[in-house]
């Protein structure tokens, strides 16, 4: 039954693209797509974790949290059912060897449909240790266990491995007294890796959001939406934010559309008129999956019916340099150096630009390695020196700035940003397809 349900719904998903452009909702129900990401989770607990904890040489993995001041990973941990840590959650993951396994015991929670045990002790009754009886059951737990590692996420440099508080961290070291407080290690790498990592199951639900941002893009950047000399940029973000409700899809940013225009500079908000170049950015949230896409229109004037070639070099341009980002995008290449590499090329072919490319998957700014930001193009210390996994996406973000001889010599940008996946054989692929041609308003 469940399979039949998950196909079922993906079957009405893949008819999100030629439904774009209907009131009717084209996802499937939230019981189904609960349904598929049970299994999604059920797939990273039983196939992505165990790797990842003997790969960074942990064998207890403690996650301890409040309600309402969650673990950035507790999302990644947790059923689409589970909204929020209950008063307090402690998971606690152990490995038993490959023989037995991973152990994942939840401390307070659910069992999560039964992928956790529920570890209990309604014995402790007593008034004075409320508050306490989770940290107590820990201490047994990790007693009984012996763990020669125990992992926290700790880090002071990646936002996705320091999920413990200052609160629990105090009482965690209470708990585990002076023997097993030497054992505590901080293997950044451990929440980074799990999160940033995707499955091929989410590849089909992930590819019809990319076509479902495209269709969007598409329908706001025409005369549906924009009426040259009377629409404002404003009134395009707000179709394009209530076309997404509609749709049944959230957002994790709110749409953003600029113009550049020749000659002028503009005023917040401007009225769109003939001869101006638009930009988006626009971003879908369905699943605990997101997306981030930037694409680039331009309004005809009277008596035009293609675009300058001044800015469609401009395009051609940061198309240029998303083929360089591609090509330098190797698993095991640190953002650093791909950025620094693909910068060099750039520079050699004459391209102006810069490069703020970033993971995306569970969160927007997801988990993994930055190549850039805009205001660091030598490098971001830290937070790129991690490595390209295999099994990954990526939001390759981007700008190009060419002087353009129709606007007199005047600079445009031309800033685009498409999702790829980098693949379980390291490949780079576009997970729909990348722009290369404007969106034109007649």
């Amino acid at each position: 039954m469940g399979n039949r349900i998950v196909l079922l719904s993906l079957m009405m998903f893949g008819s999100v693209a030629v439904r774009a452009q209907e009131p009717a909702n084209p996802v499937p129900s939230l019981r189904e797509q609960a349904v598929i990401q049970q299994q999604w989770l059920k797939a990273r607990l039983e196939k992505v974790l165990p790797g990842l904890l003997r790969e960074h040489g942990v064998q207890m993995w403690v996650v301890p949290m409040r309600e309402y001041n969650e673990d950035p990973v507790f999302s990644s941990l947790v059923s689409a059912t589970t909204f929020a840590a209950r008063r307090r959650t402690i998971y606690v993951f152990f490995d038993r060897g490959a023989e037995k396994g991973i152990e994942r015991l939840a401390l307070g929670g659910s069992s999560q449909g039964g992928l956790y045990t529920a570890y209990r002790d309604t014995t402790l009754q007593n008034a004075e240790l409320w508050g306490k009886e989770q940290w107590n059951l820990l201490g047994k737990v990790i007693r009984e266990r012996d763990p020669k590692t125990v992992a926290v996420n700790i880090s002071h440099t990646h936002a996705f491995s320091d999920g413990l508080s200052a609160g629990e961290w105090e009482q965690l070291q209470e708990t585990l007294g002076p023997e097993y407080l030497r054992r505590i290690v901080r293997a950044e790498r451990l929440a980074l890796d799990y999160i940033a990592l995707r499955l091929p199951e989410m590849m089909p639900v992930y590819e019809k959001m990319m076509r479902t941002v495209h269709a969007v893009i598409g329908e706001a950047f025409s005369n549906k939406v924009i009426v040259p000399g009377k629409t404002r940029t404003g009134d395009v973000v707000w179709w394009m934010r209530q076309r997404t409700h509609d749709l049944g899809f959230g957002t994790w940013f709110q749409p953003s559309v600029d113009v550049q225009r020749k000659g002028d500079s503009l005023e917040e908000n401007p009225v769109i008129q003939r001869g101006d170049v638009l930009h988006c950015d626009y971003g879908l949230t369905l699943m605990r999956l997101n997306t981030d896409t930037q694409h680039m229109g331009y309004v005809l004037r009277e008596g035009e019916s293609s675009v300058p070639e001044g800015l469609v070099q401009a395009l051609k341009n940061s198309n240029r340099i998303q083929d360089l980002v591609l090509a330098n995008m190797k698993v095991g290449k640190m953002g650093n150096e791909i950025l620094l590499e693909t910068l060099a090329q750039m520079k050699a072919e004459g391209i102006e630009g810069t490069l703020y490319t970033h993971p995306i998957g569970e969160h927007g700014h997801g988990a993994g390695p930055l190549i850039g930001l805009w205001d660091r193009q030598q490098g971001v210390p830290g937070r790129g020196d991690v490595p390209v996994l295999a099994n990954t996406w990526f939001s390759v973000e981007l700008q190009a700035t060419t002087a353009v001889p129709e606007w007199n010599g005047q600079k445009v940008r031309s800033a685009q940003e498409e999702d790829v996946e980098v693949t379980s054989n390291g490949n780079v692929r576009w997970i729909h397809e990348r722009q290369t041609r404007f969106h034109l308003i007649k």
